[in-house]
């Protein structure tokens, strides 16, 4: 008895030889490992600024650039680091102003507004 059901699972595990072949594809492609790319950009507690590969000093620059053109902000400086972000600029006592610049600071970098600090300029 033990024969024939051999013989019956055989007949039907070839006759189903193609999908159990792109199964087996599947499963291989998903235990692969991910790129270094991929992990470098998605690793947790990592730089998000890093992962671009720019230096900071220019992403400071274009950040400037970029805060001095929102109304209210007027002069911008930025400094940038691994741990966050300080921005000096004209309209800092504005909480509106501060709020946009957070915002934006927030969107550019990808830091937490908890590491980003808004101060009026002298």
């Amino acid at each position: 008895m033990k024969t024939i059901e051999k013989n019956a699972v055989l007949q039907k595990l070839a006759a189903n030889k193609y999908v159990i072949v792109v199964i087996l594809l599947a499963l291989v492609l998903l235990l692969l490992p991910e790129g270094s790319k991929t992990a470098e950009i998605q690793q947790p507690g990592g730089d998000p600024l890093e992962a671009t590969g720019v230096p900071l000093a220019t992403e400071s620059e274009k950040l400037e650039t970029l805060l001095s053109q929102i109304q209210g902000v007027g002069r911008a400086q930025v400094l940038l680091s691994k741990n966050g972000a300080v921005v000096v600029c004209d309209g800092a006592e504005l909480a509106t102003v501060r709020l946009d610049v957070t915002n934006a600071v927030i969107s550019y970098t990808g830091l937490g507004s908890d590491k980003i600090s808004v101060m009026k300029m002298k």
